[in-house]
């Protein structure tokens, strides 16, 4: 297993190598509007290092930014970005944004967010789902709520 983690302080992976083979990639997110970007950028980075091709990377940064702004907007920090890879190279990647569950109820003022167009709201899931060969939401190990999607090799 390759194990690759991160912290806010620390951006740049560190690889270490494990038996099987399966690559991980952790990145913890500041929570705010700059944690789309920062997550597209070291995944970006990851994925083309694990032999990912320019469309595979594309769909999997796609679906990083709409699952991490989702956890930025509706939920309570911390956030943390994890990636799966099998050994075996194929393109097949889970991607993993954990959260400290919902926010209570704000205003549309309170909300980074609120400032965007309303034709910019609402089609994250759609593209997902596009996306993902299968989404979900469970709980992680650390009691996190863990929002995930898999995507097969292209």
């Amino acid at each position: 297993m390759t194990i690759t983690i991160s912290s806010p302080a620390s951006p740049q992976p560190v690889l270490q190598a494990t038996e099987t083979g399966e690559r991980v990639f952790g990145l913890p997110l500041e929570h705010g509007p700059l944690a789309p970007a920062t997550a597209r950028h070291a995944a970006r980075a990851v994925l083309e290092s694990w032999g990912l091709d320019e469309e595979q990377v594309y769909d999997v940064l796609l679906v990083i930014s709409e699952l991490v702004t989702n956890a930025i907007v509706h939920a309570l920090p911390p956030v943390v970005l994890h990636l799966h890879a099998a050994a075996d190279t194929t393109g097949s990647v889970q991607v993993h944004v954990s959260d400290g569950g919902p926010q209570p109820t704000t205003t549309a003022a309170d909300c980074w967010a609120a400032d965007r167009p309303e034709d910019e709201h609402g089609r994250g899931a759609n593209i997902i789902t596009a996306l993902a060969d299968c989404a979900g939401t469970g709980c992680d190990t650390d009691g996190l709520i863990d929002h995930w999607a898999a995507l097969d090799a292209a």
